[in-house]
């Protein structure tokens, strides 16, 4: 295929630097979530990493570039679940407002479901 436009992500290496990246955006929330669950909780790096790293593949995902790859829809509501799960169960010790606590919950809600359908709608094609 080699070069299709004049643009920055418009040719082979760039695609495969995109596949790089989001891979390794990926690679490191599923080592998060394999790892101890203290360290997705909400005061903790994975458990502020893993929705930034969520987000940044949302973010790339929309601009349609080839070479964007997300996980599996599956994987995906694996781990919605499990960080879920994880912050629903330690917030609380944080004593964050509730207008916080539930402001951010939806946020995280929302990171992960708009992934979701982003990867479904490739799946569509």
């Amino acid at each position: 295929m080699g070069t299709w436009g004049p643009g920055n992500f418009d040719d082979d290496t760039a695609a495969d630097h995109l596949s790089r990246l989001t891979d390794q955006l990926a690679t490191e929330v599923a080592e998060a979530m394999a790892g101890d669950p203290v360290g997705l909780e909400p005061d903790e790096y994975w458990g502020v990493a893993v929705p930034a790293n969520l987000e940044l593949l949302a973010v790339l995902a929309r601009t349609n570039y080839v070479g964007v790859l997300l996980p599996e829809v599956a994987t995906l509501e694996t781990w919605k679940s499990t960080f879920l799960e994880i912050w629903d169960g330690s917030i609380d010790g944080l004593e964050p407002s509730e207008a916080f606590k539930e402001a951010r919950r939806s946020v995280l809600v929302r990171t992960f479901d708009d992934l979701v359908e982003l990867r479904k709608a490739e799946d569509a094609g």
